[in-house]
């Protein structure tokens, strides 16, 4: 697998699980954005999501990893972003089903729900992941993003 650039966020919860995902990454070969947080004291998710959010939509990351305590938050926050697929994954078959299928280009994991090996496994496969762009799966998508222009603010 080619070396990927690769955004990490998280808040206070995901905080020391993202400083080891960032080390198995740069380790691996990839690139490591770490767009915060930057130590354990309580932040607000929201703009983390957005961050990573931004710089995925944007091509400045091929792909953006977010953690908070349970994951939920985060993939709400990141989902509200155009061209953001952001996926709460916490078992193998979601991180490489949510990329194959449904293009899924930002994972979320619980830092309180997923343990180290876990995590890494987790990441592993869902950079490991490629969209298949079967027609079925490209018609499901082009309903979203049509979804994501009717929506747009005006």
């Amino acid at each position: 697998m080619s070396p990927l650039r690769v955004a990490l966020g998280s808040d206070h919860a995901g905080f020391e699980l993202k400083g080891e995902i960032a080390a198995f990454l740069a380790q691996e070969g990839h690139q490591v954005i770490d767009l915060g947080c930057h130590g354990p004291e309580s932040v607000d998710y929201p703009v983390y999501a957005e961050t990573v959010g931004d710089v995925v939509r944007l091509g400045r990351a091929d792909r953006g990893i977010l953690l908070c305590g349970s994951g939920v938050g985060m993939a709400v926050a990141a989902n509200k972003l155009p061209g953001i697929r952001a996926g709460l994954c916490h078992d193998s078959y979601l991180a490489h089903q949510g990329v194959e299928h449904d293009d899924m280009n930002v994972l979320v994991m619980g830092g309180l729900v997923v343990g180290r090996a876990q995590a890494l496994d987790l990441v592993r496969i869902f950079l490991a992941a490629r969209y298949t762009g079967e027609e079925r799966h490209q018609r499901r998508l082009d309903q979203i993003r049509d979804l994501e222009r009717r929506f747009a603010p005006q």
